[in-house]
């Protein structure tokens, strides 16, 4: 992979972290994540003008994606209320890439022995880092349920916007429409969870949303970029590395503590880049 695609996907992880942590602090991820989808159509409005229309082309994959993604929001929603934070998120940002290396075949991307055995690498330390630090997380079959279905959207809107951005010949005017799109059936979905009155009381979570969504606009519009000129799955696996940027956050800012298992996952999660850089 090229070193440039290679750094730019690891700066998009940190971003993916970044918003990912605005929607975990809140209280409410339904409410969040509608707000941050809205932040993030907003932020792709202005953008619009600059980045123009993708080719035609790239239309029916935008609509896909808009109504994956919100299979995506909604399922990762009920993960989070159902199941564990240490149960959920390496389910779910663990079981993705692993889905996305198989099902990028369905498009004649095959990944050799050498890029697999890095996915692998990395997605074992995800797994690792994400596990909680005592005892353990109560099993949900409902949380592993959702989370799995999570990972199902993850991968199904990995390989349409691989291909979207692909077809769309400017793949920044693919993202800005495909985040448009977004924002606006988010909005929808969570009016029909809870009527009018679902933003009352969030006049002072828009500043950050807005920070969130913007992060979430760079984030995923890096990844299409990047996906245009490395493999789908390799990207995917790649983006998955925002859990390293979320544990550094934890131990440098947060002060958690700096625990055995995390710095073999970090070690892990290091080999599997070192691995996909060359592979």
């Amino acid at each position: 992979m090229d070193i440039a695609v290679f750094l730019a996907v690891l700066a998009a992880a940190a971003c993916h972290a970044g918003w990912n942590a605005v929607i975990k602090g809140s209280g409410d991820p339904l409410v969040t994540t509608a707000i941050v989808s809205v932040a993030a159509s907003v932020v792709s409005l202005a953008f619009l003008p600059i980045t123009g229309l993708p080719d035609p082309a790239a239309w029916p994959w935008v609509a896909a994606s808009v109504i994956v993604h919100l299979f995506y929001f909604a399922s990762l929603i009920e993960a989070y209320r159902y199941g564990d934070l240490g149960q959920v998120y390496p389910l779910a940002r663990g079981t993705a890439p692993l889905m996305t290396g198989i099902a990028s075949g369905l498009i004649g991307e095959y990944l050799t022995p050498l890029a697999w055995a890095g996915l692998l690498l990395l997605v074992g330390g995800v797994f690792i880092l994400s596990l909680p630090g005592r005892g353990g997380a109560k099993f949900n079959r409902q949380g592993v349920g959702f989370a799995l279905a999570t990972a199902v959207t993850i991968c199904a809107y990995s390989i349409i916007d691989g291909v979207g951005a692909r077809v769309s010949l400017h793949s920044p005017a693919y993202t800005t429409v495909l985040f448009i799109g977004c924002g606006v059936v988010m909005l929808i979905y969570a009016l029909v969870r809870r009527g009018l009155g679902v933003f009352a009381g969030t006049g002072g979570r828009w500043r950050v949303s807005l920070a969130g969504g913007a992060m979430q606009v760079v984030s995923y519009g890096v990844a299409n970029w990047a996906m245009t000129l490395a493999p789908i799955a390799l990207v995917a696996a790649l983006r998955e590395t925002s859990v390293l940027f979320g544990a550094l956050i934890a131990v440098v800012i947060l002060k958690e503590p700096l625990r055995a298992s995390r710095v073999a996952a970090a070690a892990l999660i290091m080999a599997g880049l070192i691995v996909l850089r060359i592979a």
